[in-house]
């Protein structure tokens, strides 16, 4: 299976490309099958910050109520997408790989999200605006079936 990434600026990365923290980074993760209607929007915010108090156990930081927020506004907005315009499930995954979290958001809609140009006077259709605001790195991966958008927020965010 051969899976590009694309990222929102249209710039493409081989399968191989390495989105990690870098060598020896420790990673930590979870993946959340939803229903993909819209009662599963809150199941996958309720996950999301379950998945972040876990990873405060151990010798690991506490998750400022920051990044525990922009993680519920990024997780929120992406399921959002994939319930409004993809049939069937959902799966979230969460991945903790060195100074960052990966939220990454699988539907099987084909179709490619593309950010819209700045309006002020729209209403709505923002949520992928939003995401790459206050991502780290947003990309968005064609799979054989369906399509993964994942964002990258950073643990500590400046």
């Amino acid at each position: 299976m051969r899976r590009d990434r694309v990222d929102v600026a249209g710039r493409i990365n081989g399968p191989d490309d390495n989105r990690g923290g870098g060598p020896g980074a420790e990673a930590t993760e979870a993946t959340i099958a939803l229903s993909g209607d819209r009662s599963c929007i809150a199941e996958a915010r309720h996950q999301a910050t379950a998945f972040l108090s876990r990873h405060e156990r151990g010798d690991r930081p506490r998750v400022s109520a920051r990044v525990v927020g922009l993680t519920e506004l990024v997780v929120s907005e992406l399921v959002t997408n994939a319930c409004k315009y993809a049939p069937g499930p959902i799966l979230l995954s969460l991945r903790l790989v060195g100074e960052a979290l990966e939220v990454e958001v699988w539907d099987s809609a084909p179709v490619l999200p593309t950010p819209s140009d700045a309006d002020p006077e729209r209403v709505g259709r923002h949520g992928l605006e939003i995401v790459k605001a206050v991502a780290a790195d947003l990309a968005v991966l064609r799979d054989t079936v369906g399509k993964r958008i994942t964002a990258r927020i950073l643990l500590s965010p400046a």
